[in-house]
């Protein structure tokens, strides 16, 4: 690689990120939500937040002082939106987010909590030492395990995998798939290995809770966004995420 994003790891940003107006309000948590029906779903059970314009998305904090994001797509956009949650004060962030199945071990409607993410997006590049054409970065292992505690004690069903993250979502090839399917991705998405590389930069946990939304098979594409078990797995989704949220507090 000749570009040096090596060599300027730690050097400053001529652009600083803008924190805002750093409220009292705003706590130590904060979630990020990709989907907008799953932020209007959580934002419609919290009593009224006072919500706010946060670039393209909307940011509101409940009664337990959690922050809440969202909607965002894509990898660049995303860490934009963690960047400016870190610098108000962020220093725990979960994210919500759908995939893709691309492995025969999962369907439409399972939960995943990933426990790495193969970078096939541009954005960590600027985060992270890259020794790989296509690295692998985890999340914050410690809350990514209490996450999964908190599924168990909330008997949600749910496996730890490794997860592919795309800047192309129609660009998932038959080669792509296997490819990345050879290498231990399970699901695709177009977020997490971004936001896992610029939270570890920035020395903040980050952890993610996925719904499938889809299957991509070998030959074919199966949607399964207006199945009943998409549906209900979101909702469980949901409410999942605020009450985790709510117990780091």
């Amino acid at each position: 690689m000749n570009y040096p994003t090596l060599s300027a790891l730690n050097s400053k940003s001529l652009v600083p990120v803008p924190g805002g107006r750093k409220s009292s309000n705003f706590g130590k948590i904060a979630v990020l939500v990709s989907s907008d029906q799953d932020f209007k779903n959580i934002r419609s059970n919290s009593l009224k937040p006072k919500a706010s314009n946060f670039y393209l998305s909307t940011l509101f904090t409940d009664k337990e002082k959690v922050s809440y994001a969202g909607p965002y797509i894509g990898a660049p956009y995303g860490v934009v939106l963690l960047e400016s949650l870190i610098a108000k004060g962020a220093s725990k962030i979960l994210v919500l987010g759908w995939c893709g199945a691309i492995s025969d071990t999962l369907k439409t409607g399972d939960l995943i909590i990933p426990t790495a993410a193969i970078s096939d997006e541009g954005t960590s590049r600027n985060y992270i030492d890259v020794c790989d054409d296509f690295p692998i970065i985890a999340p914050s292992a410690s809350l990514t395990n209490a996450f999964g505690k908190k599924l168990g004690k909330m008997e949600l069903k749910f496996t730890n995998e490794k997860i592919w993250t795309t800047d192309a979502i129609y660009r998932e090839t038959p080669e792509k798939v296997e490819f990345f399917n050879k290498r231990g991705a399970c699901a695709v998405e177009m977020e997490c290995s971004a936001l896992f590389a610029a939270a570890h930069y920035r020395n903040v946990a980050i952890a993610a809770l996925l719904v499938v939304s889809d299957e991509i098979k070998p030959t074919e594409w199966i949607p399964g966004f207006r199945t009943k078990e998409f549906k209900e797995a979101r909702k469980k989704a949901c409410k999942a995420i605020v009450e985790f949220a709510g117990e780091l507090t």
